[in-house]
């Protein structure tokens, strides 16, 4: 009976003494779990601070390149457009085609600078504004061979134009010298056309009242005066009608003309605006000789002295004559 009682105590204590171990254990365990929570989670912040740097920076590198590649192409697009300028001409401005490449180039170079100017410009953005600078390059290339092409087309014209040019010149100087060797020979020939009056007679007539008209001096009595001459012969005068102007001039000096004619002018070679008494057409027959005559009556009483009858033919004098009438009585 003793022996069986201390064994009981022995297992209880055995009993209480694995309670607290246990509670330990579990206690250790939780507490390790919560070391490795915290480590874990400090371990993702760290990891995720860091990995927020990584992309900060990578951000940081983008915007960088993308400013850097923004720069480039704008700094392309400025020499694309300085060179797109320097090659520019007033003749290519001229050409249709030229003018067509200009629009097509100026629409380009509009969109590439809309790209670059986008303040959040994407890598979309800058890949298409560098195709459209490749091409526009290649596009001015063309530009500057059509105008190439044109300068020279340009240059074989301007040489085509000079020697046209001198030929024209030349073919004038020869149709001139030619127009003023024909004008001086018709001149020459109009000149020598002229008709020429010789054999002048002036003559005072009075009419008496039977009808009958006598030749006078006497200044009172004259009524009319009779003129004649001769038209000499001419071999380059043509036949036909030829205007003569007859100028009459009183003793005073004062061309006379009466109220059916009026007072008239003509032109003659000096340049000079004369006055005529009597316009006469007559019908000249080449290399004849040929007498003029007419009657000239004047509405004022016949003055004494010298009366002076002037033919004009071509602008020419070509002959005058002189009658003089005298005072009547003895002396």
């Amino acid at each position: 009976m003793s022996t069986a009682i201390p064994q009981k105590e022995s297992s209880l204590t055995e009993n209480v003494t694995e309670i607290p171990e246990k509670k330990s254990k579990v206690k250790d365990i939780l507490v390790g779990i919560l070391i490795l929570s915290l480590l874990g989670t400090w371990g993702y912040i760290i990891w995720d601070k860091n990995n927020t740097r990584e992309l900060v920076s990578q951000k940081d590198n983008l915007i960088s390149t993308t400013s850097t590649q923004k720069d480039q192409l704008q700094k392309e697009l400025e020499d694309a457009t300085l060179r797109y300028e320097n090659i520019k001409s007033d003749n290519a401005k001229k050409d249709s085609t030229i003018s067509i490449r200009d629009r097509e180039i100026e629409d380009k170079k509009s969109r590439i600078h809309t790209l670059l100017s986008k303040m959040n410009a994407t890598q979309n953005d800058l890949k298409e504004a560098k195709a459209l600078i490749l091409s526009l390059n290649s596009d001015i290339e063309g530009y500057k061979a059509q105008i190439a092409v044109l300068e020279s087309q340009k240059v074989e014209l301007t040489k085509a134009n000079e020697t046209v040019t001198k030929e024209r010149d030349r073919i004038q100087k020869d149709y001139d010298s030619s127009i003023e060797q024909i004008k001086n020979r018709d001149n020459t020939i109009d000149i020598a056309s002229t008709l020429h009056a010789s054999n002048f007679n002036i003559a005072g007539m009075s009419q008496k009242n039977s009808g009958k008209i006598v030749e006078t001096t006497k200044a009172k009595k004259v009524d009319l005066l009779r003129v004649s001459f001769d038209l000499d012969e001419n071999m380059i005068t043509t036949s036909g009608a030829k205007i003569l102007y007859i100028i009459i001039t009183d003793p005073t000096g004062k061309v006379i003309t009466t109220n059916q004619i009026g007072t008239s002018k003509f032109q003659t070679r000096e340049g000079d605006a004369k006055d005529f008494t009597q316009k006469m057409e007559v019908n000249y027959i080449q290399n004849k000789r040929q007498t003029v005559s007419f009657d000239w009556k004047s509405m004022e009483t016949f003055k004494i002295g010298n009366y002076k009858i002037e033919v004009y033919n071509n602008g020419f004098k070509v002959g005058e004559g002189t009658r003089t009438l005298k005072k009547g009585g003895i002396f």
